[in-house]
């Protein structure tokens, strides 16, 4: 099978020299956690391939790309929503008066994939933990019904989706019969697959199972990746499962499997996230004396190190390096460094990095944004914080909740809880609904500070809205 180059070109020299530079930039020990903005990049890579190509054949298949008919799309579209907004109306009174079968019938609904999608992602929102099995049941009813439609046929997309609601569910054996009974009817398990079964093993060893039965199957199609072991590696790193990928890593190089960019990225970042310093840099070593150029997702790696090093001289330097090889620094590349440097508390250089992004005509966005007052809150400095806060304003860049935690956080850590809980309804009114972390911060604050009152008024709003009753029932024992 032909492989998609996912990371960067392949060059056909050396890069012994740019590796040395690398290397000296980053010869310094590191431990700790990273930050979302190194990995998301790479988790997100191939992550909804089937998906995306499983919409493309639908639209396909309803309307041919015609352009003719693409001003129809969008009718069709809204007719897809209101219809799984009604399936989902009869599903939700599916019980011994009702059968939902019968009455999906009578709706005249045509089952398509985008229909599909809607309906079951409807299910998978709503999972609680009292409805775990109805909305498991109700799942599985739909999609044995459409695919009994005449017309219709189920794709890997549509398996998955039903595979996450069991996962959410933790109806573990009938995910596995699902599994079966999609590649008996010819449709062969993706990565998608193995990233929602890999989900499900509690431990090591199942994990290890699974990993095994995946490289030893024939009908394990790994597209987009270069083969089986890469997409199983990425697998991994969606959840985080770093011991996993060295283990899958040392299996891989005993098959005689090559690495490409995306391993050598992969498995840095495992190193990284031990703390296995030394391996790192075996392995960026050893990437470029096979000919691989580090690339986006490597730098972004590397900065990392940097600005959780406290080397903003050597991050200048790596920068400047970047350019050299072609690859402009974006805002991603800036704001890693940056969060970096703020967990080393060197502010002074987050903030002159911040300036050069915008020197260099990078926008801050709500993430860069968003690490800078973090940095401030944690230090200390509020008005900084605030400061920024308003600067993002002004540059129309909208928080998000957790730009309105750390504010939060920051105006309680001051003593000024009257701002906090002005807050809390700021980020209400502009539509940014506050999680679970937002009221345990501002609640637990209030009472530290022994506002007892405010805390239960707080919790009495969010127990109205009908959200978080786990921070309800760690409090009510509390008395004002």
């Amino acid at each position: 099978m032909n492989s998609i180059t996912l990371l960067g070109p392949k060059m056909v020299h050396k890069f012994s020299h740019s590796l040395i530079i690398l290397r000296r930039l980053c010869n310094d020990p590191f431990d700790g956690d990273g930050f979302e903005c190194i990995e998301e990049p790479l988790k997100k890579l191939g992550s909804d391939y089937d998906s995306t190509v499983d919409e493309r054949l639908h639209l396909n298949e309803d309307w041919g790309f015609n352009q003719k008919q693409f001003s129809l799309r969008k009718g069709f579209l809204e007719t897809v929503k209101l219809d799984a907004k009604r399936v989902l109306e009869v599903l939700r009174q599916d019980g011994p008066g009702l059968d939902a079968r019968l009455v999906l019938g009578e709706l005249h609904v045509k089952p398509s994939g985008l229909l599909v999608r809607k309906v079951l992602f409807g299910v998978l929102k709503n999972i609680n933990c009292e409805n775990k099995t109805r909305c498991a049941k109700l799942a599985y009813k739909f999609f044995v019904w459409c695919s009994q439609q005449e017309g219709y046929r189920h794709t890997a997309n549509a398996y998955h989706l039903v595979m996450n609601i069991y996962a959410e569910c933790e109806e573990f054996k009938a995910l596995w019969r699902l599994v079966d009974e999609m590649i008996e009817k010819g449709l062969p398990a993706t990565a998608r697959t193995f990233n929602i079964l890999i989900r499900t093993c509690g431990e090591a060893g199942l994990a290890k199972k699974l990993v095994e039965r995946f490289i030893k199957s024939k009908m394990f199609n790994f597209r987009p990746f270069k083969h089986s072991y890469n997409a199983i590696l990425h697998g991994l790193l969606v959840l985080n499962q770093y011991k996993l990928i060295e283990w899958v890593y040392q299996q891989m190089l005993l098959d005689g499997f090559s690495s490409d960019i995306l391993t050598y990225n992969i498995v840095m970042y495992a190193k990284y996230r031990l703390g296995k310093l030394d391996q790192f840099h075996r392995l960026l070593d050893e990437m470029g004396r096979n000919g691989f150029s580090p690339d986006f997702h490597t730098f972004n790696i590397l900065l990392h190190v940097l600005g959780k090093g406290d080397k903003p001289l050597a991050a200048l330097n790596l920068l400047n390096h970047m350019r050299e090889m072609g690859i402009d620094p974006t805002v991603l590349h800036f704001t890693t460094l940056i969060d970096g440097l703020s967990r080393a508390g060197n502010l002074d250089a987050c903030k002159y990095f911040f300036d050069e992004m915008i020197k260099n005509g990078c926008t801050p966005d709500v993430v860069a944004y968003t690490v800078m007052i973090t940095g401030y809150v944690v230090a200390g400095e509020l008005g900084k914080a605030l400061e920024m806060y308003q600067d993002m304003i002004s540059r129309e860049q909208i928080p998000n909740v957790f730009t309105y935690n750390s504010i939060i956080r920051g105006l309680c850590m001051a003593g000024k809880f009257d701002e906090a809980c002005s807050m809390l309804k700021e980020m209400e009114t502009k539509g940014c609904s506050p999680n679970s972390v937002v009221y345990n911060t501002l609640v637990s604050s209030l009472r530290n500070a022994g506002k007892t009152a405010d805390a239960h008024e707080v919790i009495r709003q969010m127990t109205e809205k009908g959200k978080y009753a786990h921070i309800h029932s760690r409090f009510k024992g509390h008395k004002a």
